[in-house]
């Protein structure tokens, strides 16, 4: 890793959310020392990844990492980190229930272009209001970043799950467009022709276009392909949110 041993070890690490400095006593051969370097392994394996996907799955691997670490524990200075146990346990629940219900409104769209009554009005609104939901929990993950320049190896771990949790919600929620968005051809040219547009954006463009008039090709396709996403964020958040419980249990059982 690169890291310099000195009387104390000094690690740097880089986070979305802001360059911190880890400080932890120098244990050259223990199960301390050896546990940590784990921990912060799996850390920059997640900072290194741009899937979604891949970093639930790297938040899985890291929260085993971090039971070991916290076997060497003596239950000193987590008062912090038990409060952000049930933080990060609020914040995992609260987007596996907006996946969800995301999810049951696309099947029902789904439903109703199969039925060709096209009910988009019913969808559009659905999105609006999961959309407040959205970005009030991302403007509170906001105020709850930490300015900290020196903090644990345990709120690093925190803070790069709510990084992973914020880029969930931030892939799902409508972005703010001008109206020049909606006209047929910005509308068909986007669809067609943008291969980093999300599932997510392409439905929300397609059901504007629909909402206009403007016939779409492969509509149902693009929602299939949207709800076999929102179906494996879900399930890797529910394996996320069992470490959680278990990350929980385990401060509490060292306090």
């Amino acid at each position: 890793m690169g890291c310099q041993l000195q009387k104390r070890t000094r690690l740097k690490a880089k986070t979305n959310l802001e360059s911190i400095v880890i400080e932890i006593p120098y244990v050259p051969f223990g199960s301390l020392y050896i546990s940590f370097t784990t921990v912060e392994e799996q850390l920059c394996q997640l900072k290194e990844s741009s899937s979604i996907s891949q970093n639930l799955s790297g938040l899985q691997k890291l929260y085993e990492c971090v039971e070991d670490f916290l076997s060497t524990q003596d239950g000193k200075c987590l008062d912090t980190v038990l409060e952000g146990s049930i933080m990060l346990l609020d914040v995992c629940s609260i987007i596996k229930d907006v996946l969800s219900q995301m999810r049951q409104y696309v099947q029902e769209l789904q439903s109703s272009i199969r039925r060709r009554s096209n009910e988009v009005s019913e969808y559009m609104t659905s999105r609006k209001k999961i959309t407040k939901v959205i970005r009030k929990c991302l403007a509170d993950l906001k105020n709850n970043k930490k300015n900290d320049t020196e903090i644990s190896l345990l709120a690093e771990v925190e803070a790069t799950t709510l990084a992973v949790f914020e880029s969930i919600l931030s892939f799902v929620s409508a972005p703010k467009q001008n109206k020049s968005l909606i006209s047929k051809l910005t509308l068909t040219k986007r669809i067609a022709h943008s291969e980093e547009t999300s599932e997510v954006m392409k439905v929300d463009i397609a059901v504007k276009a629909l909402t206009k008039g403007i016939e779409v090709n492969n509509v149902q396709k693009t929602l299939g392909a949207l709800e076999m996403t929102l179906q494996d964020l879900e399930d890797g958040l529910e394996t996320v949110f069992r470490c959680l419980i278990k990350h929980r249990v385990s401060l509490l059982n060292i306090n």
